[in-house]
């Protein structure tokens, strides 16, 4: 197993805090202000895309079995001991990322049907042996990275590329994808078996993902068809700054972390939270704000990144619903770090960016 000191040195040139608003990985998950306010989701339920010859595709279900995580209810589940302390030093030490918990709108979730070319990639420095899948992607035409109009990364960001295979059922994910002409070429790949439930080692302790944390991002990301239907039923992604993430540690269901420079008192990566039972829903602005919130009181939120929005919303490029009229960035800005309770998940684990991946069982 070759030590990952390049890694760790990689992930921590790319943090960034909460005063700098420019994307990055394995921190990403952050867009500049212009980007994510412009609002560009598929949902779990009816995700709308283009297949190949650019007419709509449709998918229903869920990318995982009933079993896997994020469709676990925490409403009654047990405090961590520390939740109190922990939710009060984020409170007290800058709170969110922009210090007002705003939602990020511009990662694509694409959908590839069975006659769906796939691309082999040429990896890039921020490729990690032995976290990352080398494995042909689909890539569906008329698509589109995060926050991009198309497959090229123009804007420097995270450029997710993210596709779904139902007839594979598989979930691909790649941070920091370009794709130019003839040329492809991406970061950290991860392929994901939807038909599989990963224990608490997901792909293995201590390997990364597309998301620092080395969780799926498309099954944490709500949609604007979830919530118009009036219900999101499964656990949302949150990012925080580097420096208000505990140093070198992370906790299940999380299984790496990315360059986390806070100190001992600071929130953990991959921990999960919810919103107290008492948060009056009534201070929202309207019923999409209502809905979300529901769903980080039922089924919480796992930090999952570094970097500035906290809440991510899935782009409505390729869904029926739209977020304008529904749900806006700043909808959830009343909500507080005080106001969420973070649940027993297990103890602290120290990070080593030794990866040891799972074996592959169903």
């Amino acid at each position: 197993m070759r030590k990952r000191i390049l890694l760790a040195a990689l992930l921590t040139a790319c943090s960034h805090d909460g005063d700098e608003p420019s994307p990055a990985k394995n921190d990403g998950g952050s867009t500049s202000d212009a980007q994510q306010d412009a609002q560009p989701t598929t949902t779990q339920d009816a995700r709308v895309s283009s297949n190949d010859s650019g007419q709509p595709l449709t998918s229903s279900g869920r990318y995982f079995p009933d079993g896997a995580f994020m469709y676990q209810r925490i409403d009654t589940a047990a405090l961590d001991p520390d939740s109190n302390a922990i939710t009060s030093w984020l409170q007290d030490n800058g709170g969110w990322g922009t210090g007002s918990m705003r939602i990020d709108f511009t990662i694509e979730v694409l959908q590839a049907d069975a006659n769906t070319a796939k691309r082999s990639f040429t990896t890039t420095d921020e490729f990690y042996d032995p976290d990352c899948d080398p494995a042909p992607i689909p890539v569906p035409a008329n698509g589109a990275l995060e926050g991009e109009d198309g497959y090229a990364c123009t804007n420097d960001g995270d450029c997710h590329l993210i596709v779904v295979s139902r007839s594979e059922q598989r979930l691909y994910e790649m941070w920091r994808a370009n794709i130019q002409d003839n040329t492809f070429e991406g970061g950290c790949a991860v392929v994901w078996d939807m038909a599989r439930v990963y224990g608490a080692e997901g792909r293995g302790e201590q390997c990364s993902s597309a998301d620092a944390a080395g969780f799926p991002i498309a099954p944490l990301l709500f949609s604007a068809d979830e919530v118009k239907a009036g219900h999101v039923d499964h656990a949302i992604r949150f990012i925080l700054p580097n420096a208000r993430m505990r140093a070198k540690t992370y906790q299940h269901p999380g299984n790496h972390a990315g360059g986390p420079s806070g100190p001992a008192s600071a929130p953990i990566y991959g921990s999960r939270w919810r919103l107290k039972s008492g948060f009056d829903l009534a201070k929202l602005p309207n019923e999409g704000a209502r809905t979300v919130a529901r769903a980080l009181q039922q089924y919480g939120m796992v930090l999952a990144d570094g970097g500035n929005i906290a809440l991510t919303g899935q782009s409505d490029r390729f869904t029926t619903a739209k977020w304008d009229g529904l749900l806006g960035p700043r909808d959830l800005d009343k909500i507080l770090p005080t106001d969420f309770e973070i649940v027993q998940t297990g103890e602290p684990i120290t990070l080593t960016f030794d990866c040891e991946r799972s074996p592959i069982t169903q």
